[in-house]
């Protein structure tokens, strides 16, 4: 068994947080075979925004022409908060799906999101976490540190356990999101181990931030629930892949303690 200490971070939505679970809140509304797909489209474009954001950030405007200081360009940085992503998120899938709510509808969705379901794997972590003292772990979320303290606070799922969070990592202070470099750096810097990447776990069920950790060097654990396998392509060989794949989060610690034995 090893004893060293381990820093574990998890990721929030889509690991810890089933965001489809959020289509029990969209049934009211919609009815049960709309919700599940609105759920999906909602959660693609709230990714796909991040994405957008990230890549639409640039280093000096454009045209050329236009700069003022050629010596030192300006940084010009597209950012939104994860909750307005979210919101915005959701109008965009309502609006491809020919469905339409009001403004108070919209807002009591929002503060659903704040209280998603834990996934059925996640409360045997639990124990292991609170018998494993050598174990460090964190959250480390894309969300606004108001989404994700709002979740520890009054998710019935989660708020129990609250505190064997040893605290909360987002990407607000960066104003990036998930793959970009700097989030990762964030992350190491916030838990003393810059310099020391390797010493840091991202536990995540989303491939794209395993291969971001990956490029940074952090160790990663991928959370594969359907047991499609590894299918991720962008990066070749051991480099784009998990150093360990489970098939739930009642498997990370004994996995992750294999894995450094």
């Amino acid at each position: 068994m090893a004893t060293k200490e381990i820093i574990l971070a998890f990721d929030a939505y889509g690991t810890l947080l089933s965001t489809e679970s959020i289509a029990k809140q969209l049934a009211s509304h919609f009815g049960d075979e709309k919700a599940a797909a609105l759920a999906q489209e909602w959660r693609k474009y709230q990714l796909e925004y991040t994405w957008r954001l990230n890549s639409m950030s640039k280093s000096a405007p454009y045209p050329p022409s236009a700069m003022t200081d050629t010596v030192n360009p300006p940084s010009i940085d597209q950012y939104e908060p994860f909750s307005t992503v979210t919101r915005n998120a959701l109008r965009h899938a309502l609006a491809d799906a020919n469905l339409s709510l009001p403004d108070q509808g919209i807002s009591a969705l929002m503060q659903s999101y704040n209280t998603l379901s834990l996934f059925p794997d996640v409360p045997p972590l639990f124990s292991h976490l609170q018998s494993s003292p050598h174990i460090r772990p964190v959250i480390f979320s894309n969300g606004t540190e108001s989404m994700i303290a709002t979740s520890l606070r009054e998710s019935p799922d989660l708020s129990p356990h609250a505190h064997l969070f040893e605290k909360i990592v987002v990407v607000e202070k960066v104003q990036k999101f998930k793959p970009c470099p700097e989030v990762y750096g964030h992350l190491c810097q916030e838990v003393g181990k810059s310099g020391n990447e390797a010493e840091v776990w991202l536990i995540s069920g989303n491939p794209f931030d395993v291969v971001g950790a990956n490029a940074c060097g952090l160790r990663t654990c991928w959370v594969d629930r359907n047991g499609a396998g590894w299918a991720d392509s962008l990066v070749e060989g051991e480099r784009g892949r998990p150093s360990v794949v489970v098939r739930g989060l009642n498997e990370v610690v004994e996995k992750i303690e294999e894995f450094l034995s």
